[in-house]
């Protein structure tokens, strides 16, 4: 089947646009041989998402090619193209995305970056991962949406936790009636950061609520994501928000940082089926760091579970479980998780870079068949007014609607 895709041009002056319309032939052999070279915008070569997910998960993968890195000093993009084995090195991102050696480019650096960060990649004409969140607030996702339409260019957020093969398990398992028809959905999510009341340095910026990467936007937004994805959306919900150690100490220097951003999120929502849902999520548990959802229905249940270090114990990066009870009274059995849902080579190591790889690997079909299965930036605006809507609710102590 052959497809017209638009592809926008950045023209000579570097302020205008045109498109061009490109035939494509969806399953098309030459586009199945070739690479699609990534450019990854802040590729630190010490620490961070990037090293430790992104690029392991790339390099596994035999769709892919890390072309370029970028980060914002000059010695920091050169070290990460060497360690990491890559041709370019960039400290302007803008740069990075107009080379022609980079067909994706992979924003992994902080939330209020993305945006600017996103549109030099799609003036480029450029496929776009985005980490999640896709922006700071639900009206900028909504300008990146909007613009990555008109570019006509894949577009991804990294909502991964989607692609666990547990998760998608049961996915298959719930459609096919395994706990009959849901009734509740019950979401427990507590992580270690902050436990100690010391904060490293590089991760202090969560705790200002203006940077949007905090335990409702992070832990809220991955945990939700799969809640909805699992059993459909939410369609009103109550919530309320709490900031419960109102400062942290910096480890390296011992200043003292006030804490803006909402420790604590309890939930009660409505689905679309009509079951009920409830949540309490939250940061600074002190010990049993762990996620999980219990889905009940009418001939079963059905639990998603996480447990690890204090961040391990996220469901989008930590080793997910599956139990099921299908007896009345019965006791909690594992379920097996079949082969045919790692769908990324044995290599891969589990964890975070095993989800991340599966997301990259569904990307890679949808580029080469036309296909837009992995969750983009619709999704993620989706997400991002769902996290409005708690707010809302939070602020005025009332029940809301979420918007579709």
């Amino acid at each position: 089947m052959d497809y017209l895709r638009p592809v926008k041009l950045v023209c000579r002056d570097k302020r205008t646009h045109c498109v061009r319309l490109i035939k494509v032939t969806a399953g098309d052999t030459r586009l199945a041989a070739d690479k699609l070279r990534v450019g990854i915008i802040g590729a630190n070569p010490d620490r961070g998402w990037a090293m430790s997910a992104h690029i392991p998960a790339l390099q596994a993968l035999p769709q892919y090619d890390i072309t370029a890195v970028a980060t914002s000093r000059a010695e920091s993009a050169q070290r990460a193209a060497a360690r990491f084995a890559v041709p370019h090195a960039f400290t302007d991102a803008r740069q990075l995305a107009e080379h022609p050696d980079v067909d994706l480019v992979v924003v992994t650096v902080k939330v209020p970056a993305h945006a600017e960060l996103v549109d030099a990649a799609l003036d480029a004409g450029k496929h776009v991962y985005c980490e999640w969140p896709l922006a700071l607030t639900a009206e900028e996702a909504e300008i990146l949406t909007t613009s990555a339409r008109q570019a006509g260019v894949h577009h991804v957020v990294g909502l991964q936790a989607r692609y666990s093969p547990a998760i998608s398990y049961a996915r298959t398992l719930l459609a096919d009636g395994f706990v009959g028809r849901v009734t509740s959905a019950n979401l427990y999510a507590a992580r270690g950061k902050g436990a100690t009341e010391e904060m490293p340095g590089w991760a202090a910026y969560t705790l200002d609520q203006a940077n949007a990467a905090g335990v409702l936007e992070v832990v809220g937004g991955h945990t939700l994501d799969v809640l909805e994805h699992l059993l459909g959306g939410i369609t009103d919900l109550s919530a309320a928000l709490s900031v419960q150690r109102p400062r942290y100490t910096i480890a390296e220097t011992g200043a003292t940082v006030e804490v803006t951003s909402p420790d604590q999120v309890l939930l009660h929502a409505t689905l679309a089926t009509g079951a009920v849902a409830s949540a309490h999520l939250h940061d600074a548990k002190v010990g049993d760091n762990r996620t999980r959802l219990e889905i009940a229905g009418t001939r079963g249940d059905l639990a998603i579970v996480v447990a690890g270090g204090p961040q391990a114990a996220q469901i989008q990066v930590g080793e997910v479980k599956l139990y099921g009870i299908q007896e009345p009274g019965g006791a909690w059995r594992e379920l097996s998780i079949p082969d045919s849902y790692v769908n990324v080579p044995r290599t891969v190591p589990a964890l975070a870079v095993r989800n991340v790889a599966q997301l990259y690997t569904q990307l890679a079909r949808d580029i080469r068949s036309g296909t837009s299965e992995a969750p983009d930036f619709v999704a993620g605006l989706r997400l991002h007014r769902l996290l409005d809507t708690i707010r809302r609710s939070a602020e005025t102590g009332t029940r809301q609607p979420v918007p579709r």
